[in-house]
């Protein structure tokens, strides 16, 4: 997976065969050609969220049609980002199953990262050698 500049901030992101644009508003400087590297973190929530949620629906045989996943975020008072995510299902779910799901959805490998943190090494090196 790689970053590579398009113009301004903005970059094509690529992963795999599939290629995304992450860039700035113009508030901050940039032409807001995609979604901010901070929103972006906050979809990878939402639809790692949806798909793990209906992954557990499906193996259990639960009919749960268009799950909408949202993910609002923002500071938290200890100056740490805050995600709150809310799981649209369908009405005729049991309360258990909806409980199920909630527990279903912290498990996701993008929630579980955000809660426990990961190890990062950074290097730089001369493009080309």
């Amino acid at each position: 997976m790689s970053a590579r500049r398009k113009e301004g901030y903005a970059h094509l992101l690529d992963a795999r065969q599939h290629t995304l644009v992450s860039d700035e508003p113009k508030s901050r400087g940039g032409s807001d050609t995609g979604p901010m590297p901070e929103e972006l973190l906050a979809l990878s929530l939402a639809s790692c969220t949806a798909i793990t949620v209906e992954m557990y629906a499906d193996r259990k045989g639960w009919d749960v049609g268009e799950i909408e996943v949202t993910v609002d975020y923002g500071a938290h008072e200890a100056g740490r980002p805050r995600y709150d995510v809310l799981i649209k299902v369908p009405g005729d779910l049991s309360d258990e199953q909806r409980e199920r799901l909630r527990v279903i959805a912290g498990k996701c490998p993008v929630h579980r990262t955000l809660l426990d943190g990961a190890a990062i090494t950074d290097h730089v090196e001369i493009k080309g050698i």
